[in-house]
């Protein structure tokens, strides 16, 4: 598997012009910290864009539209009527069309001095046809997740593999220009975290939305703040927070050290995912019953921020969908967390991380968003779910009687196993699956250290294929040894628990650790 190279060195991303034009696709460290809080913001995207049926002229309408930067990422809206939009925090020191963020704003919003681009804030949005109510379905950054074409590796790395090989293509093929490449990069990044959230939820992105670092804190400026509420004292030089108990409100600087903070926090990472839903919950409540988009000035100040800081699908028709937003200005959104397996996982070249079931995750999000799906016993399981698939094992190294190995780690850790042979010889590691089989050949992928996974037509249904190939380093391997990861910020490590935090509603400021 392709190691995650860093991004720091890439040229960033150009602005470009928004057609309107919906189509339907197919179904721990402080630079970490600063990423948290951007997708935070994102939701206040589709606020503002209410002002498109509120009286904004339409001349200051097309001004808007026409300052956004916009991303060649998915295909527009879907046939059912819903609407799921990817809300993601990107961790830069440019601006939304590649501009690099003056030093003072980086000191004052403790920014660092890692200038690589992460998202490690992912949120899916999902609004019912009738506009009237949403729900946002958290993801941990640490969450790992099958990644298209990179086997097994925390979500947050989506981004940076798709953009650094589209990066590597582009350059191999004669393109010198820094804009474009960044262009491309870009493109390819934000497509790959796509796909690898489609395939963990089972859910078709209609739309996309980016916001960054400097345009979180401008943004809860321009609101005037953000009500929220602490059970107890904080302060944590990492993120510098610096924070009494009770209600209160942020923005600026303040506001990104306040989703930023794990450190002192009793569930480390989980409680960071619920203060910033929290958050978030109150930011949706400044913008649409705050007086926001009443405010000429405030509203002339929102933009700006957002023109700066934001970047949409290109093929999203804001105008159309901000009509369909006026219900959801009683605030009714609410904000939950996927399943979570081990807040404490250990993975084979990844360090600490958390382990997520693709099977628990496609219920919670399907049972969520249509009740009636859910079936009697485990919530959204199908019959084909609930028998696992029977796992067959190839050797195709050097190394003898591995296929053997593999197979009895794969026994004893309580999966069906079926045969261990010999495969001719090959260099990458794969696991095959049928088309019903996707959910079974992601968790044998897992416990080997974060294959690649392959769907096969060939393959008979309830069977699963393991072939190891010479970049096999998982477990059974010879020297295998899970690591333990050094973060940049310290040490890490989580309260491991099988539950996700409680939902947050979006019309309350509820107190949090």
């Amino acid at each position: 598997m392709p190691p995650h190279r860093n991004a720091r060195a890439a040229a960033r991303r150009p602005a470009s012009r928004r057609p309107a034009a919906p189509r339907r696709s197919p179904a721990r460290g402080r630079s970490a910290d600063r990423a948290r809080a951007s997708a935070r913001a994102a939701v206040t995207v589709l606020s503002v864009l209410v002002l498109a049926v509120t009286g904004y002229a339409w001349s200051n309408y097309r001004h808007l539209l026409d300052g956004l930067a916009t991303s060649d990422v998915t295909d527009g809206a879907g046939a059912d009527g819903a609407t799921d939009i990817l809300l993601v925090g990107m961790d830069s020191r440019t601006d939304a069309h590649g501009k690099p963020l003056p030093e003072n704003v980086l000191r004052e919003l403790h920014a660092g001095a890692n200038d690589a681009a992460l998202t490690d804030t992912i949120i899916l949005l999902h609004i019912p046809n009738d506009g009237s109510s949403a729900v946002g379905f958290s993801f941990p950054r640490d969450a790992y997740v099958q990644i298209p074409g990179f086997g097994r590796h925390k979500i947050n790395s989506a981004y940076g593999r798709g953009k650094e090989d589209a990066i590597a293509v582009q350059t191999k093929r004669g393109t010198a220009d820094p804009a474009e490449l960044a262009r491309l990069g870009g493109d390819a990044g934000r497509k790959l975290l796509v796909r690898t959230v489609e395939q963990l939820t089972g859910v078709s992105v209609d739309h996309y939305a980016e916001v960054n670092l400097l345009g979180f804190a401008r943004i809860t400026e321009a609101v005037g703040g953000v009500p929220v509420c602490l059970l107890a004292p904080a302060r944590d030089s990492y993120s510098g927070a610096n924070f009494s108990a009770g209600p209160q409100t942020i923005s600026g600087p303040d506001a990104l050290a306040f989703v930023r903070q794990r450190h002192g926090l009793p569930r480390g990472d989980l409680d960071r995912v619920v203060r910033q839903q929290a958050f978030l919950a109150g930011l949706t409540q400044s913008v649409l019953s705050g007086g926001v988009l009443a405010n000429p000035s405030r509203l002339r100040e929102l933009i700006g921020s957002l023109q700066e800081s934001v970047v949409l699908d290109r093929d999203w028709d804001v105008l159309a969908f901000a009509d369909r937003l006026r219900g959801l200005a009683g605030g009714a959104v609410r904000f939950t967390t996927i399943p979570i397996e081990n807040a404490d996982y250990q993975t084979p070249e990844d360090g600490d991380a958390i382990l997520v079931d693709p099977r628990k995750v496609k219920a919670a999000i399907s049972s969520t968003i249509d009740p009636s799906t859910a079936e009697a016993g485990q919530p959204g399981e199908t019959k084909s779910q609930s028998a696992a698939a029977r796992v067959d094992v190839l050797n195709a190294t050097k190394t003898p009687g591995l296929a053997q190995r593999v197979r009895t780690e794969l026994a004893n850790r309580g999966e069906q196993v079926g045969q261990a042979g010999n495969a001719p010889a090959r260099a990458k590691s794969v696991v095959r699956h049928g088309p019903e089989d996707d959910a079974d050949a992601n968790r044998i992928a897992t416990l080997l250290g974060g294959l690649p996974i392959e769907a096969d037509e060939s393959m008979p249904r309830g069977r699963v294929q393991v072939v190891i190939g010479g970049d096999y380093h998982g477990p059974a391997a010879p020297g295998f040894a899970p690591p333990r990861a050094v973060q940049l910020d310290g040490p890490h490590r989580q309260q491991n628990t099988g539950s996700s935090p409680d939902s947050i509603i979006a019309n309350g400021v509820p107190c949090v650790n």
